[in-house]
């Protein structure tokens, strides 16, 4: 059965340079933010997923258990972990890739990255939903400057 809506999510990713797309009929949501933040503000700004297909650059287990929380009704990448890829097809979500990778690194290659960590022995993405919630939320306090008192 063909996907429309994953196919138009395809083509926006790969032509226009989207980072996440998600499509329903003629609904469209877009970012290009980083990893799962597109998705994280998506869910948290109480947007309805629920039957949309998605596209996104790069799918790590973290980004598929929210997929899955979202609940989008098939997905598609360039690269996809093997998690990822396991994650979606065993909640029966037709998922699809141009490349496996092991893991998902953090953006300096050092390690793996902070959100996949976060999710490592988490199966459930409502659960994932609100650790990668928390995770997100610390990340930004960490990451703003310090303000002196005078």
């Amino acid at each position: 059965m063909e996907n429309r809506d994953l196919e138009r999510a395809k083509q926006l990713l790969l032509q226009e340079g989207w980072a996440c797309v998600l499509c329903r009929g003629e609904e469209l949501h877009t970012g290009t933010a980083h990893g799962v933040r597109p998705l994280l503000q998506f869910l948290e700004s109480g947007t309805d997923l629920q039957g949309f297909s998605a596209a996104d650059r790069v799918i790590g287990k973290a980004a598929a258990l929210l997929l899955l929380y979202a609940g989008v009704k098939a997905v598609y990448s360039p690269t996809m972990s093997e998690e990822a890829l396991r994650v979606l097809r065993e909640h029966g979500v037709p998922a699809s890739c141009d490349q496996t990778v092991p893991g998902i690194l953090n953006r300096t290659k050092t390690g793996p990255c902070p959100m996949e960590a976060c999710v490592a022995e988490i199966e459930d993405p409502q659960k994932a939903f609100f650790a990668l919630r928390e995770k997100a939320a610390a990340m930004r306090a960490a990451a703003k400057p310090a303000v002196d008192s005078m």
